[in-house]
């Protein structure tokens, strides 16, 4: 197991004086690897520090302990003799600490190579497991080395140790046994341990002046003795700095003295005895092999006595006032101000700048700059911002302030301008739009809103006139000063007429300046109407299972007014009918589904019932009329024109307009296909090549049956149908039948030639036919009339269709 045992002693490092080191077993040198027996007696020259200075210079030795410990050495300063003068016993101590340190007077070293420390490890441990050797852990930049046999900790060679730069140093120190077995196996132990190294600082840097450049005035009132600057050095060794003393190398010429202690420079003569303004003088330390030279610029100035001053038209003066009206131009000149500044000093103290303090960017001053004398001008920047309305007067400081001097001198002047007003502003309306209500039915005279308009300027150009117009202004007036909307003495406001109004009002000066807003009224809906029915005795078909309506009117503009409520105050039977509140739909309980049921209730055949109906608004106070309403109960019919005219019962126009409808229709289509049949039968007679077209007859051949298709042209004026279409519902009429893959049309009639009749052939699509006779169009003709009737059959049908939905609509 190992352990270290410190015999340490300080390194002193810098670069002046040295230890020598001698090594171990020497008598004299850094006693870096010192070793003494127990039994020594006290008195005894036990060892001899030895050094050198790089300089020759003499030095002294010295030895020092950690405090509190016992003190078992003393050294001769000037010999480097080591003394033992406390008694030794090993078993009670068996290293000792002591310090040494050697110096020429100011400046203490330790060379490169120098021993600085040894660190003893112990391994009780025998044979190779005992040896012991040392080296340090890695590290980059470490400055030092260690030997790995004696432990001796040395600065490495080529490094130095520098205070300034680093002032402690960690070395971790690694001791390793030669190893061995143990239980059987092999191992080699270590242990380690951390080397704290202070550097103590020596004199090994320069004087440094603080506060550089310096530079210092001679005034003309400067005399004998008069100081001029302090210059001031620090050592750079701040840890043990020595005394700084001055002199002045050059540049002086006699004029000018230093105190060596205190750094100050003063005058040894008058000033106007001095031949340059300007001095350059080198400073530097005394005593030192190595320093540094700084340089004193002293210039030779005139005295600032003067400051600047500002005068008027009749002299010195603080104080300059001007009347002018508000907003004049930008860049105009104010020249009822006549103020001239002075600064009767030379060159440097004579310069100033000019500066106008006061509301930001209204006025500027020229010049900035002058130098000893100047004519002030302040011109306008904001014209704006010049404004009678917001100041009456504005207030500025002029002030004048030396630029190069340090005295700073300065002068103020006051400047006022009074402002008198214009007529800059328009009236303006407390805002763009009015939104007035006011109720239907008010008397004319009636206060409707109040505008208001502000003019800021003063007297009679912040006077306001109100006037209104526009096309909507015809039934109000306008107070012309107070501002006041009121109704004409003659209106009459009517929602139901009109119930939105918007007219302009105007606001203007007395030089014409104005401006306008819009003002919005509303007349606000009173409820001065009741509901009304068109009749009050009504009558109405119900077909069971269908509601019927009726409806009242409110003429009132606006809701809840012209909102209706319906209800039943008396029927007869009674409990027989409900009514929707809002629609007005009359119908009967859902329990009566049949005529049967409502004959038992009334006992009578023809079902007439009656209904008092009331119609109320839902206004405050609210009015209502009533009306009487005669219900005749019937059935649906089956066929869709009866149902229709019985719907219809109470508007004949409306049927009398279908069946006009109809009978146009059925007109047109007589003409149409009466002149399709003409063109036809004259397009046969012509005679053409004969072409063969062979067909393929068709696997399964079905006959097709013609039907006229209302609404084509003649190309496909007809669709065709099958059979089984044919036997079908009409109704199926609305779906688009499919194509047929090959129409085949109908045989044309029989002819009956006459025998003396010789017939001749006429070429055709088919084939050769037989010319017509007399009897064959007759037979055309009469086909054409089939024709005929299957289009009118199949335009009544699909008139019984539309009559069909039309009522089924109606129903529900």
């Amino acid at each position: 197991m190992l352990s270290f045992k410190y015999l340490s002693f300080s390194a002193q490092s810098d670069f002046a004086p040295y230890f020598y080191d001698n090594g171990a077993g020497s008598s004299n040198g850094n006693m870096a690897l010192f070793s003494i027996s127990e039994d020594t007696s006290i008195g005894t020259h036990v060892y001899t520090l030895n050094g050198s200075d790089p300089e020759g210079e003499p030095v002294t030795y010295g030895m020092t302990f950690d405090k509190g410990s016992k003190e078992y050495f003393s050294v001769e300063p000037k010999s480097g003799n080591v003394t033992l003068i406390q008694t030794l016993d090993r078993e009670v101590q068996d290293e000792i600490i002591a310090f040494v340190t050697i110096t020429d007077g100011r400046n203490k070293d330790k060379a490169s190579g120098s021993s600085v420390y040894r660190v003893q490890a112990v391994d009780r441990d025998l044979g190779s497991g005992g040896s012991v050797s040392y080296y340090l852990q890695s590290m980059p930049s470490t400055k030092f080395t260690i030997d790995g046999h004696s432990g001796v900790l040395r600065i490495r060679s080529g490094e130095s140790l520098d205070y300034e730069l680093s002032r402690t140093h960690f070395v971790t120190v690694v001791a390793k046994d030669g190893g061995g077995k143990y239980h059987g196996k092999y191992q080699v132990m270590t242990s380690t341990a951390i080397i704290t190294i202070n550097v103590l600082d020596t004199q090994d840097s320069p004087p440094v002046f603080v506060g550089t450049p310096y530079f210092g005035f001679v005034y003309e009132v400067s005399v004998p003795g008069s100081e001029i600057f302090t210059v001031f050095a620090k050592d750079g060794d701040q840890n043990n700095p020595n005394a700084m003393h001055y002199s002045i190398l050059s540049g002086s010429d006699g004029f000018f003295s230093i105190n060596s202690s205190s750094g100050c420079i003063s005058l040894t003569s008058f000033p106007v005895q001095l031949k340059n303004e300007l001095y350059e003088l080198k400073v530097g330390p005394d005593g030192f092999s190595d320093y540094s030279v700084t340089t004193v610029t002293i210039r030779v100035v005139d005295l600032n006595n003067h400051p600047p001053t500002f005068y008027g038209e009749n002299g010195q003066q603080n104080r300059f006032e001007l009347t002018m009206y508000e907003h004049p131009p930008e860049g105009e000149i104010l020249r009822g101000l006549k103020i001239t500044v002075n600064d009767s000093d030379q060159g440097a103290n004579a310069k100033f700048r000019l500066l106008l303090v006061g509301p930001s960017r209204v006025l500027r001053v020229v010049p900035q700059t002058v130098l000893n004398e100047a004519q002030v001008t302040i011109i306008v920047e904001n014209s704006t911002a010049i404004d009678y309305e917001k100041y009456q007067f504005l207030t500025f400081k002029l002030l004048a302030v030396e630029i190069d001097t340090p005295e700073r001198f300065s002068a103020t002047a006051d400047i006022v301008i009074n402002l008198l007003d214009t007529n800059d502003n328009i009236p303006k309306f407390s805002s763009e739009f009015y939104i007035a209500r006011i109720p239907e039915n008010s008397p004319g005279g009636s206060n409707v809103v109040s505008v208001t308009a502000t003019d800021p300027d003063s007297g009679l150009w912040g006077a306001v006139k109100y006037s209104i117009y526009g096309s909507g202004a015809d039934l109000f007036l306008i107070h012309p000063t107070s501002g006041i909307i009121y109704t004409q003495p003659w209106a009459s406001l009517d929602a139901e007429v009109k119930s939105k109004y918007n007219f302009y009002v105007k606001a203007e000066d007395t030089e014409g300046k104005y401006s306008l807003a819009e003002v919005f009224v509303t007349v606000l809906d009173q409820n001065d109407h009741p509901p009304e029915f068109n009749q009050n005795f009504l009558e109405k078909t119900m077909i069971i299972g269908a509601p019927v309506k009726i409806e009242a009117v409110d003429e009132d503009a606006e809701e809840p007014n012209n909102l209706i409520e319906y209800s039943i105050m008396k029927a007869d039977p009674d409990n027989i009918f409900d009514i929707n509140t809002s629609t007005g739909e009359i119908k009967l309980k859902p329990y009566i589904k049949s005529m049967e049921i409502v004959q038992n209730i009334t006992k009578q055949k023809d079902c007439r019932w009656s209904v008092v109906v009331q119609a109320r608004d839902r206004g405050s106070p609210s009015f209502s009329t009533t009306a009487v309403v005669k219900i005749d109960i019937t059935e649906a019919v089956s066929r869709p024109m009866a149902a229709f005219l019985m719907q219809s019962r109470d508007n004949p126009m409306k049927a009398l307009g279908l069946a006009i409808s109809i009978i146009t229709v059925m007109v047109l289509v007589t003409v149409m296909i009466s002149t399709i049949i003409y063109f036809r039968n004259t397009k046969s007679n012509r005679i053409t090549p004969a072409r063969r077209i062979i067909r393929k007859r068709p696997k399964d051949q079905r006959s097709w049956t013609f039907r006229p298709w209302f609404g084509r042209s003649d190309q496909s004026f007809g669709k065709f149908f099958t059979d089984d279409e044919t036997s079908g519902n009409h109704s199926s009429l609305r779906a688009k039948p499919p194509a047929p893959s090959a129409p085949v049309l109908p045989p044309p009639p029989p002819v009956h030639s006459r025998p003396s009749e010789r017939l001749r052939s006429v070429p055709t699509v088919s084939g050769s036919m037989a010319s017509r006779n007399t009897s064959r169009s007759s037979s055309w003709k009469t086909n054409g009339s089939g024709i005929s009737s299957a289009l009118v059959s199949e335009l009544k049908m699909r008139i019984e269709q539309k009559i069909n939905e039309a009522n089924q609509g109606y129903y529900y």
